[in-house]
């Protein structure tokens, strides 16, 4: 939700490139590894038929996630999902970005694991344009990771217009009006993905944060309570119920 927020304001930066982030991946390759690495890539240049492409670059993205170098990683399985040009596995290098993008910090990188992200989806969308978690993938990468966030937000609430209580959509515009403080739209759409999964540990707990700031502490113990149920996790409830003392 950080990177979330961070979207949402002017910004100027760009993208971090493939180059630089393959450059500094290298470096912290031990000599096997770098080694592997230059085989494969010689393997490429050589290759003629692009057909035996896809294999190779699979392989070559092993190599760097064994060295946990992930960003690096996910960039060359997206490149042999795209010579294979496969729904299942452009959404699935899609979704990688995307969870890199979730655990990054550095502002350039995420922008440019969620252009990579929407490079892949956007393959998906103009043969599978019904395809909606592409859809929804695609929105959360350009509220989280751009400039344009208000382009994921328009996309989701496009779902939802199709289908109102569809739960990842319900959830990613909920997430977004808290991040924006507009905690009456929150309660709605956390309240929607209820009604549908009534154990949803991740809406129950925004929905309690969204009734605590509209003043509705009675609510957000409600919902905390029954969070606390379904997360059952020792640790996670003495956390959850020094937070409830402290609004009654």
């Amino acid at each position: 939700m950080a990177a979330a927020g961070g979207a949402q304001g002017p910004n100027t930066m760009s993208a971090a490139s493939f180059d630089a982030i393959l450059a500094g991946a290298r470096k912290q390759l031990a000599k096997a590894a770098a080694d592997s690495v230059t085989a494969i890539e010689n393997e490429l240049t050589a290759i003629r038929d692009s057909s035996r492409m896809a294999a190779v670059f699979t392989r070559l993205s092993g190599v760097w996630e064994r060295n946990k170098q992930y960003p690096t990683a996910v960039f060359y399985k997206a490149q042999a999902a795209k010579l294979e040009n496969s729904e299942k596995s452009l959404t699935f290098a899609a979704q990688l970005f995307l969870e890199l993008l979730e655990h990054e910090e550095d502002r350039a990188l995420q922008m440019w694991e969620a252009n990579e992200a929407i490079a892949c989806l956007e393959r998906v969308l103009k043969d599978h344009p019904d395809n909606e978690e592409a859809r929804l993938t695609m929105a959360s990468a350009y509220i989280q990771g751009t400039s344009e966030p208000m382009k994921g937000v328009q996309m989701a609430l496009a779902v939802t217009k199709e289908k109102p209580d569809n739960v990842p959509a319900n959830m990613l515009l909920g997430r977004m009006s808290i991040q924006s403080r507009q905690f009456d739209k929150a309660v709605k759409r956390f309240e929607t993905v209820l009604t549908k999964e009534p154990d949803n540990k991740e809406a129950l707990y925004f929905l309690a944060q969204a009734y605590e700031e509209t003043g509705n502490k009675q609510k957000a113990i409600e919902m905390l309570e029954r969070c606390k149920k379904v997360v059952n996790n020792p640790e996670f409830s003495r956390e959850i119920d020094q937070h409830i003392n402290s609004l009654k």
